[in-house]
């Protein structure tokens, strides 16, 4: 998980803010039977709403940052609800929440948000398009691991993405994007300043297109629990920050690309189960950087290169079968 730290700026809380944030905190039911300790949103009308927990300011007083993630909140978010008209919101964290799954279409009026995080926050079904007109994005995080879970089937992951072209972070863990079908690749095409690109048990199939090539500055690419049935495509090794290939569980094929060993940034490669995997160790080079190496339950055939010696960086290597 990418952490944006909003700087906290000394200054005194406008009173249209303070009230906004007031009408908000009174909305708020909570889960008290959560299994996480209840942290429930307690701010003093009588204390500047710059100092409140969770919440950041700009100079002006206005409310840049609103940090709610991990309370146990139970209640729905409409339309109509003060979150959103705090518009000068640049960071908005709601994570680990249990808020009614009706997924609010109103956060499009916090125009300038550049950090939003949803991430299993309670919401449900089709993710809303109006996500899609926050240009200013650079971390979007929508993953869920929880029920009800969240969908992109009209808009798709293309129409969700077309204009996001500022994103450095996305993380869409579990979200089903059956309905993009071997298009992913292509859908995400216009994001070329992505660095971190998190997609396991989305529903993905293959095979993985050359136009995820265009995207140079990835540095992580996690793509676990999706049915690729494809090979490992060669132009991955061409990329020359990356640090972070998991595909376990992908249900890869063909031969891995002696290319993949070799790339000098690399360090967390995971291609474990994945059966019909084939390949050969290489010569480890000792200017690697590999700290975790696992291979278990694929095909992969050779003996182990005295090489693998030179890593020495590794710290967790599995390649039983």
């Amino acid at each position: 998980m990418f952490i944006v730290d909003v700087l906290l700026v000394s200054a005194q809380c406008q009173s249209d803010q303070s009230r906004l944030l007031l009408q908000l905190e009174s909305s708020f039911s909570y889960n008290n039977d959560s299994s996480g300790k209840l942290v429930p949103v307690k701010w003093n009308q009588n204390t500047d709403c710059c100092s409140w927990d969770g919440v950041s300011c700009d100079g002006g007083g206005h409310v840049i940052g609103l940090d709610l993630n991990s309370r146990s909140i139970s209640s729905s978010i409409d339309d109509s609800s003060s979150l959103f008209r705090l518009q000068h919101l640049q960071w908005l964290n709601l994570a680990y929440n249990e808020f009614n799954p009706a997924f609010p279409t109103a956060f499009d009026k916090l125009e300038n948000l550049s950090y939003l995080n949803l991430s299993d926050a309670g919401f449900g079904g089709q993710i809303p398009i109006e996500i899609s007109r926050l240009t200013r994005l650079v971390t979007l995080d929508l993953s869920t691991f929880t029920s009800p879970g969240l969908k992109l089937e009209e808009p798709n992951l293309g129409t969700l993405v077309r204009n996001l072209t500022r994103l450095k972070f996305l993380y869409l863990d579990g979200v089903n994007l059956s309905a993009t079908g071997n298009e992913w690749c292509q859908a995400l095409s216009p994001l070329t300043e992505l660095q971190v690109l998190n997609m396991s048990g989305c529903y993905l199939s293959g095979p993985i297109h050359s136009s995820l090539s265009m995207l140079r500055s990835l540095s992580v690419i996690h793509l676990d629990f999706n049915n690729l049935s494809a090979s490992v495509p060669k132009f991955f090794a061409g990329f020359p920050n990356l640090t972070s290939l998991s595909l376990t569980y992908t249900n890869l094929s063909g031969r891995l690309p002696d290319e993949i060993f070799q790339i000098p940034t690399l360090q967390t490669l995971d291609l474990s189960d994945n059966d019909l995997l084939q390949g050969s160790f290489q010569k480890f080079s000792p200017n690697l950087s590999l700290q975790t190496l696992s291979l278990s339950r694929t095909n992969f055939e050779g003996q182990v290169p005295e090489s693998l010696g030179n890593l020495g960086k590794l710290t967790r290597i599995e390649l039983a079968e």
